[in-house]
């Protein structure tokens, strides 16, 4: 019987679970966890911070999820390094773990640049985990003054969760546009304008020097009191343990379209990993949760034995702030690139779509995003936009937009 390890206990780790269940019914799965929490979905934080969700829905599966599935999960630990000669994983509490499979699903972690003075800041957060999310929780009081560097995802994301709870926000940034890794120019100062409505005070194209005490002093020279400092700056992929074996890495632990590394018997998926991504035709990474499940899925059922692909992974983000609504997807070409942008805008939506050589290769929507899971499929299935009424659907994402043999496919035969 195969013994099968999970370094990591995430959203990747899930899949994993699932898809070594697909194929194995029986075998013992050993769960390495760093974290002393079940898995849980981590976009949820900030809803959480919010009062909108409790500690027990954002678990991502049921309490007996892992006793069901026959996992042993070993909580609070982590593994030192992984001999691949040997099959064994080493752990920080000295114990070694045999392996005929192993998964490493060792997510990200945040990237703290070194500032001048840091460590004269008391209280000062990242903003990843549950554990953060409950030692800034019991920071917060309703007169605190916070500071968050970094207008990404995880900085605005903290910046909702937390607006209710204190006296003032103020978000820093050296990117002239918030959500810059997904938006253009067009559609961050939509995104911003909101924010700023709801009481977000911004600092774009500057961020902090130095620090000394609760004073920042930004790059233009300004400075900002505070109470609370968040550090959203970015997240770095948890790659060494593959690196120090001599797997290959990039910028994530390089996998192929089965989730295998460069060595035998080890898989990779998450965060952690870069994988083939169907927008670019090439592998990056796709630090997205259900890219994560679907990686680790695949790589569990192959693990198993089985036969499995994840080769259809694109970039994709639904989110919202404060009643806001955004959803991306793809690769943004523009006329540089040789393709083509279509702008369509109402009273309360802004769309942009990216086409090259006959195909939606990419969307930006900020407002309603009613439909887009049907810009998305065109994206994955690289659907020839001649074969359909392409204008008809930037306006409404309709299903008579395509041709009645399409339609029939799509629907089984109800239109």
């Amino acid at each position: 019987m195969k013994q099968y390890v999970i370094v990591g206990n995430s959203i990747a780790a899930t899949g994993c679970i699932e898809g070594i269940r697909k194929v194995d019914k029986d075998t013992t799965i050993t769960v390495i966890s760093g974290e002393k929490h079940p898995a849980y979905c981590r976009p949820l934080i900030s809803y959480y911070l919010q009062g909108n969700t409790n500690l027990e829905k954002i678990s991502y599966r049921r309490d007996t999820f892992y006793s069901d599935n026959g996992c042993e999960v070993i909580y609070g630990e982590t593994v030192d390094r992984i001999s691949p000669d040997e099959h064994k994983a080493y752990l920080s509490n000295g114990q070694e773990i045999s392996y005929d499979r192993l998964l490493v699903a060792t997510g990200s972690s945040a990237f703290v640049p070194h500032f001048e003075g840091i460590e004269t800041v008391e209280q000062k957060f990242s903003f990843m985990t549950l554990d953060d999310t409950l030692g800034l929780e019991k920071a917060l009081c309703e007169t605190s003054r916070v500071l968050i560097v970094g207008a990404g995802l995880i900085g605005l994301k903290c910046a909702e969760g937390i607006l209710e709870k204190v006296g003032k926000i103020t978000v820093c940034d050296l990117a002239n546009n918030v959500l810059s890794s997904i938006l253009d120019n067009d559609t961050a100062p939509i995104v911003q304008a909101h924010l700023e409505e709801n009481g977000v005070e911004f600092l774009m194209g500057d961020s902090v020097k130095s620090f000394h005490g609760n004073t920042a002093t930004m790059q233009s020279g300004k400075q900002v009191e505070f109470d609370i400092l968040v550090t959203a700056v970015g997240v770095r992929p948890n790659t060494s343990l593959v690196a120090d074996m001599g797997g290959e890495v990039n910028r994530g632990i390089v996998v192929n379209t089965k989730m295998q590394t460069s060595i035998s018997d080890i898989f990779a998926a998450g965060d952690c990993s870069e994988g083939y991504d169907l927008s670019i035709d090439k592998n990056r990474v796709l630090a997205l949760l259900p890219n994560a499940y679907m990686g680790g899925y695949t790589a569990g059922v192959n693990m198993a034995g089985g036969d499995n692909e994840f080769d259809d992974a694109i970039p994709m983000n639904s989110i919202g702030f404060m009643g806001l609504h955004i959803m991306t997807a793809g690769n943004y070409v523009t006329e540089e690139d040789g393709g083509t942008v279509i702008v369509k805008k109402t009273s309360d939506t802004t769309k942009k779509f990216f086409v090259k050589e006959n195909e939606l290769k990419g969307y930006i929507i900020v407002g309603n995003i009613l439909g887009g899971g049907i810009y998305t499929s065109l994206i994955r299935e690289k659907t020839p936009l001649d074969t359909l009424d392409f204008d008809l659907i930037t306006e409404n994402a309709s299903a008579f937009a395509f041709s009645s043999q399409k339609r029939r496919l799509m629907f089984g035969g109800v239109v």
